[in-house]
């Protein structure tokens, strides 16, 4: 088979896994009218605003009142419109502010009889549409920067995020055993998109090596450090909502189970770097031998560890500001904020992905040099001569 041939094939490949990822039975968007649903999602645009001045008893509570036209703009009650008062009471998290001309989310009333819309009422802003403008523009600038290989990585993308999305969630509402199901996605993961980018090749098999071994270390140290510190996973609110949700989710596994999907991104990028490094490192100097051509990749593997460990622990920090800001705030003490279980949580995310990280660098580096076919007899100490 050529190359040409080779690569057309892989692509058809990858696009047959999404179109059957995505062609998976999904729920309509349009409501079914019945006597069990009798609320709807709409999309709307704000008509005309009259900002009034709050009297009486409500005065206590609400700043500022908004006497708001909408005209629904999405289907099935497209066209209509309805006017409703906006009460204001000064949070920032609740109170939803419009102005003439901007598009919110609605939700309404509709009698279960005879399919009416009875009444909206304002859900949230409408956000949706910047967030696809930026992803327009890392479209664009992936595919200018890495011309074929950019958008090899979208198609690899794609089917990690249907993967999670077609999957992995599906599978976890059903109740399966979160730790198992998301190694078993995770390996799948792996093999699309370093197969995807890499082609079917000894360093994407050395990637793949070290990608598995780092996300098995994780998983595995946070599995035992966690119940070694007795977490619950229930340190998050969304953790605290699924026990209401009906069937049997762990959310205890869940926790570790996110864990290593958070380290497994990390951990396949330095993987794939340090086994293309080590490719490149044997076409520059195909006598090398193996232990130097690991020591080569070693070297490039600790400056790669470095800033990749610093990225984990950065992430986690700045998802966590607020909360620090909170501790620094209140001035609560070291001990009692370290042995919270929100924080002990974070500690153990962000520490078994690095080290599930690092453990990937000797592993890949190994199995690069010794998955190397070598054409002429190894020199010694090339790489230092």
């Amino acid at each position: 088979m050529t190359g040409k041939s080779y690569q057309a094939l892989r692509y058809a490949g990858l696009f047959l896994l999404i179109f059957l990822l995505l062609a998976a039975p999904a729920q309509a968007n349009e409501p079914v009218f019945s006597d069990e649903t009798d609320t709807v999602d709409l999309r709307g645009r704000v008509i005309s605003v009259e900002d009034l001045e709050p009297d009486g008893e409500a005065s206590q509570f609400v700043e500022l009142e908004q006497l708001v036209t909408i005209e629904i703009t999405s289907d099935p009650f497209k066209g209509q419109q309805h006017t409703i008062l906006n009460e204001l009471m000064g949070h920032p998290l609740f109170d939803i502010y419009v102005e003439e001309g901007r598009q919110v989310i609605l939700w309404g009333e509709v009698d279960p009889d005879d399919g009416t819309l009875l009444q909206i009422y304002l859900q949230d802003y409408v956000r949706d549409t910047y967030l696809y403008y930026v992803l327009g523009l890392f479209v664009l600038v992936l595919v200018l920067a890495g011309g074929k290989k950019g958008l090899l990585t979208l198609v690899t993308l794609t089917v990690t995020i249907a993967l999670v999305a077609r999957v992995l969630l599906p599978l976890l509402l059903q109740g399966y055993p979160p730790i198992p199901t998301t190694l078993v996605v995770a390996v799948l993961i792996t093999l699309v998109t370093l197969l995807g980018i890499g082609g079917l090749q000894r360093k994407t098999l050395a990637a793949v090596i070290g990608t598995a071994g780092g996300v098995v270390v994780a998983g595995t140290l946070a599995l035992l450090v966690g119940n070694l510190a007795n977490l619950t996973g229930f340190s998050s609110e969304e953790a605290q909502m699924l026990m209401y949700m009906e069937g049997t989710i762990d959310v205890r596994g869940l926790l570790f189970a996110g864990i290593i999907v958070g380290a497994l991104g990390a951990v396949m990028d330095v993987a794939m770097s340090i086994a293309s490094a080590s490719h490149e490192v044997y076409c520059a100097n195909p006598a090398i031998c193996v232990r130097d051509q690991f020591r080569a990749a070693m070297n490039v593997g600790r400056d790669v560890m470095g800033t990749m460990a610093n990225t984990l622990i950065l992430a986690y920090l700045g998802t966590s500001m607020s909360l620090l800001l909170l501790f620094m705030g209140y001035e609560v003490s070291y001990s009692s904020m370290i042995n919270m279980d929100l924080v002990a949580t974070e500690v153990i995310r962000a520490l078994s992905g690095s080290i599930g990280l690092v453990t990937a660098v000797p592993l890949t580096a190994l199995f690069a040099g010794l998955l190397t076919v070598r054409t002429t007899k190894p020199a010694e100490n090339s790489v230092n001569k």
